[in-house]
């Protein structure tokens, strides 16, 4: 017989769990304790199952015999309503630990040993507090597009410009291992390039290109007006286009001159990965007139007050100015030494050597890991030599116009 309502409001607890049976199926189980549980007895692929379908009375006897109902439905499609049960809590706890907030983390902790302390901890805030709120509404696998150009957008409506471009490149990265994890197969910011507001950019002072032989001629002579050895450390820096960091703090036991390449500590690079620079015949022949001046030493490039600190960063800013690219000298722009590494990309770039070498050369690209780094400089280290070369030449050529 089928239960009724006013039954089971009236129903009164025994010593033993009682089950009572209502149609198709459909079971109340009552504990000694009182508590009543919804149960459905079904048989698929010739098994005895049972599907519990709540509690009562939040779920009261016309809302179990719907659910039981709906389960029937699913019987008759052969689709087991107990699996796709189970199957849709899995699926709901893999979302669970896969919203956007914990990919991220992982990317993070997989990508901070490739930074500094400083660097990480700056990614992982701006993250955070720029994106977790809005992406983590839904699981990783259903973000679209239009909801990382939505977070994108709200960073831009404080102006905050700078943060929008580089929360939107850590976001593609952060999907972008997702991917390569396998725990998505798209992703959705792959496509969002071009759509950051348009800002004025602060460039960095840079000598146009057509003022570059000037100033290879006026480093030729700058001897009469300051020291040799800053002359040459400016020399060096534009041969190497390295970071003038990296230059200043440069030691002697990081140069192999008999395989021409210099090896700059992990532990001095930005990126935290050692950097390979092939040397081209004119920084080799620098780097044999700097030894008589300095071979004594550990650094290259010592201070004239202690012999055990490198030049300052305002040395070869300093004698820059001058010469005269001080922004002041009429017929002369305003540069400083970080600025020929943009003269060197752009120059290399045009003359259509590998973007990805150019790149490599500058320390530019991301790394993943001490292998991946060590896999891509292998990789282009050869046309790396040649390009170093070349634009060896290039130089000397332009010094003599």
């Amino acid at each position: 017989m089928s239960l009724t309502a006013q039954q089971l409001k009236n129903m009164e607890p025994q010593s033993k769990s009682t089950w009572l049976s209502d149609t198709k199926g459909l079971r109340l189980l009552v504990k000694p304790n009182g508590a009543m549980y919804w149960r459905m007895k079904y048989r698929f692929d010739g098994k005895q199952k049972t599907l519990a379908l709540g509690v009562y009375p939040e779920v009261s006897l016309k809302d179990a015999r719907m659910a039981r109902d709906k389960a029937r439905v699913k019987l008759s499609e052969g689709i087991d309503p107990m699996a796709e049960r189970n199957e849709a809590k899995t699926q709901q706890s893999f979302d669970e630990g896969h919203r956007f907030s914990v990919l991220a983390l992982e990317w993070w902790e997989h990508q901070k040993g490739t930074w500094t302390k400083d660097h990480a901890n700056r990614v992982w805030v701006r993250l955070r507090d720029n994106s977790f709120k809005d992406l983590d509404t839904v699981p990783i696998k259903k973000i679209q597009p239009r909801d990382i150009l939505a977070v994108i957008q709200k960073i831009e409506e404080r102006n905050a410009l700078d943060v929008a471009s580089r929360v939107l490149g850590d976001i593609r990265r952060v999907f972008r291992y997702a991917v390569q994890m396998g725990k998505i197969q798209f992703n959705p910011a792959i496509d969002l390039t071009g759509v950051l507001k348009p800002r004025k950019r602060q460039h960095r002072a840079s000598l146009p290109v057509e003022e570059l032989g000037q100033f290879m001629r006026d480093l030729k002579t700058y001897e009469q007006r300051g020291r040799l050895l800053t002359k040459l450390a400016l020399h060096l820096l534009i041969l190497t286009f390295v970071r003038p960091g990296e230059l200043r703090a440069a030691r002697w036991p990081e140069f192999d001159r008999e395989k021409a390449l210099w090896r700059i500590p992990a532990k001095r690079m930005k990126m935290k990965t050692e950097h390979l620079v092939p040397l081209s015949n004119q920084a080799l022949a620098l780097l044999a007139e700097i030894e008589p001046i300095t071979g004594e030493y550990d650094f290259v490039f010592p201070s004239e007050r202690d012999r055990n600190k490198p030049i300052s960063d305002n040395t070869m800013r300093l004698a820059m100015f001058r010469m005269g690219y001080d922004g002041k000298t009429e017929g002369k722009s305003r540069a400083t030494p970080h600025e020929f590494r943009a003269n060197a990309s752009s120059i290399l770039n045009e003359q259509g050597f590998n973007p990805d070498a150019i790149e490599r050369q500058l320390s530019h690209m991301e790394r993943n890991g001490v292998r991946a780094a060590y896999t891509h400089h292998a990789r282009y280290l050869e046309e790396r030599t040649k390009m170093m070369q070349w634009w060896g030449d290039y130089l000397d050529k332009h010094k003599l116009k």
